[in-house]
């Protein structure tokens, strides 16, 4: 006996075959829906008790500002494109604003809520890594709350490592949250001094 076929997904798996995932730099035209991912996933980790004018959102225009710094910088600040839609981005900021530090990144990465587990994030991943190597930096650091254990993998699936473990540092939905520091080389990292 022949299975239903939903023609509504099977379209939707039609045209995810049509078209395969790009990873480009963002542009301004791309900041609502970047603004849209990153405003799903601070709502989600925000305490509902707390209203949300207690707590500081960027605008599209501040968006674009950092965007236009992070890219003077040299700074890498991609996303994921599908066929045309925005469905997960990345960037690298400084780790620390002291000349010392100028060798290293920390990274953050959004993926659109209704595209996860499909290797968005492993996407912007990777070519998150490829930019900032590229881009002469040798140490990626970043912080990941301790329950979100698929991003754990993610980074660990990377090469990242964990250095550091922040307890009871975040407070929302009701508990106290942990925060774990991970670390990753890029190219020669710590072997050899950097050029000029």
């Amino acid at each position: 006996m022949d299975a239903k076929v939903n023609p509504a997904a099977e379209a939707q798996a039609e045209r995810r075959q049509a078209h395969a995932v790009i990873v480009r730099n963002s542009r301004d035209g791309d900041v609502p829906a970047m603004l849209a991912i990153y405003l799903h996933h601070i709502r989600r980790g925000v305490d509902p008790g707390i209203e949300e004018n207690e707590f500081e959102t960027p605008d599209a225009e501040d968006l674009k500002r950092r965007r236009k710094s992070m890219q003077r910088r040299k700074m890498p600040h991609i996303l994921a494109d599908d066929g045309g839609v925005v469905v997960g981005y990345a960037y690298a900021v400084p780790f620390r604003k002291r000349p010392a530090y100028r060798y290293c990144v920390k990274h953050s990465i959004y993926v659109n809520n209704d595209h996860l587990r499909r290797g968005i994030g492993r996407l912007l991943m990777s070519a998150l890594i490829d930019s900032c190597a590229a881009a002469g930096f040798r140490q990626m650091i970043g912080y990941i709350d301790a329950a979100n254990r698929a991003s754990l993998a993610l980074h660990e699936a990377f090469g990242f490592r964990q250095v550091g473990y922040l307890p009871s540092v975040g407070y929302k939905f009701g508990h106290w949250t942990d925060t774990i520091m991970v670390q990753r080389s890029l190219g020669p990292g710590a072997t050899e001094p950097p050029k000029s």
